[in-house]
């Protein structure tokens, strides 16, 4: 089978069959690609790839990606995947990379920024400008939604409720779930859909996207970290964008919510996922400890 007509079928199983979202069926297609090219390269036939064939290309994909264990789990679903599709379409008959053990994520602690850094952030962002005015719209709804920038970047008009300040968003796996943002939020939200949008959209743009370019359409995910980026340089943070999800989980925790609140608020399917903003609470207390805790003065005290 011709190798276009192999990665065009296998991306509409991952999203008919394996209900991947796009984002994920793109990554995965991404990846088939360069392992068929792996194999051509070698003048390996697909059903002759075995499990050693696939370490040697895991080595390859390492050596050359210089990528983590988080990315080498992520190419093993993605082969994993792949074959199952193989073997259904009898182009395979087994599926070697179910042998391949996915790699211990080593524990990264997401990074947090405290409420008077993102605000110093958001203060140096110019609304006077109406990209300035959307990007404090936009960095604002993330951090008070606990957005994934995929999730902004997909909201439509229709999505967002001011008034009750509830939006919907579409998470992984295109799942949707019911998302709350306070009040600062609901005024940014009502200045940028009201003057804003209109000066960006044009009178000929129909687009129903939330967030949109100067030049009418919808802000794409690579447009939104690349304004943070430069929102965080002048306020002098080397802050990434998804600091502002992880800051708003944090946040809950401190203030008292439980973990299951937490899990629903950010749409993670496991509540694994959400524990590791656990280990950041204590991280933060144990810091704090080391900091404010008053040192005694014991030189010279003996212990009786």
């Amino acid at each position: 089978m011709d190798k276009e007509i192999i990665l065009t079928r296998f991306s509409s199983r991952l999203i008919a069959i394996e209900r991947l979202s796009i984002l994920t069926k793109d990554c995965y297609r991404l990846e088939i690609k360069n392992f068929l090219d792996f194999l051509d390269e070698r003048k390996i036939p697909l059903e002759k790839a075995d499990v050693l064939c696939l370490s040697s290309y895991l080595s390859y994909r390492h050596d050359n990606g210089r990528i983590n264990s988080r990315s080498i789990a992520k190419i093993i679903s993605a082969l994993r995947s792949f074959f199952r599709f193989a073997r259904d379409e009898r182009l395979v008959n087994n599926n070697p990379a179910d042998i391949l053990e996915i790699p211990k994520r080593s524990m990264n602690l997401p990074e947090v920024m405290d409420a008077d850094i993102i605000e110093e952030l958001l203060d140096k962002i110019d609304i006077k400008k109406p990209g300035g005015s959307r990007d404090r719209c936009l960095f604002e709804l993330i951090y008070s939604a606990g957005l994934r920038v995929s999730e902004a970047a997909s909201l439509n008009i229709g999505d967002i409720d001011i008034e009750s300040g509830v939006g919907k968003v579409r998470g992984k796996g295109n799942k949707e779930r019911l998302v709350l943002f306070g009040k600062e939020a609901a005024f940014q939200l009502k200045q940028y859909i009201g003057f804003t949008r209109p000066k960006l959209a044009g009178k000929a743009n129909r687009t129903q996207a939330l967030f949109i370019s100067r030049n009418g359409k919808r802000l794409s995910r690579k447009g939104i970290w690349k304004n943070y980026s430069k929102y965080a340089l002048i306020a002098g943070t080397s802050s990434h964008i998804h600091a502002l999800r992880h800051s708003f989980a944090t946040g809950l925790l401190k203030g008292g919510a439980d973990l299951r609140t937490v899990q629903e608020l950010l749409g993670h399917a496991d509540l694994s996922t959400t524990q590791i903003y656990t280990h950041v609470n204590t991280a933060v207390l144990r810091e704090n400890h080391r900091m404010y805790l008053p040192k005694l003065k014991t030189q010279g005290m003996g212990l009786k």
